[in-house]
């Protein structure tokens, strides 16, 4: 997987949009930062220069078996790690398994999401 199938497949769900949130940070990893939100809140974020790994949104029940289970998942990467998992690419994370993970983050993220919020997608 590469970076522009990643981004198409991310913004192919329903509500979603991207943005570079951190332009300004000193910071140049983090820079490079873009995140798909649906409504305004994140569901991935991914580096598009260098693309080593994406960090989603997981159920905490299931956190610990995929980090037990795949070496290229971690907790996530500056973010609450009980919710929060990274994935890297070109690891042992087969590509199908990154994009069902994305799919069920971007589910979570939506099921947070107000009535009205949801009927507005």
């Amino acid at each position: 997987m590469n970076i522009e199938d990643f981004r198409e497949y991310c913004m192919s769900f329903k509500g979603v949009h991207e943005k570079m949130p951190f332009p300004n940070v000193a910071d140049k990893y983090s820079r490079d930062v873009i995140c798909f939100y649906v409504a305004d809140k994140w569901f991935c974020f991914v580096n598009i220069e260098l693309f080593d790994f994406c960090c989603i949104k997981c159920d905490p029940d299931e956190s610990g078996e995929l980090q037990t289970s795949y070496i290229g998942i971690k907790p996530g990467w500056h973010m609450n790690k009980k919710y929060w998992i990274s994935v890297y690419f070109n690891q042992d994370v087969p590509d199908g398994k990154i994009k069902e993970l994305v799919s069920k983050s971007y589910d979570i993220v939506v099921r947070s999401l107000t009535k009205k919020e949801r009927e507005m997608l």
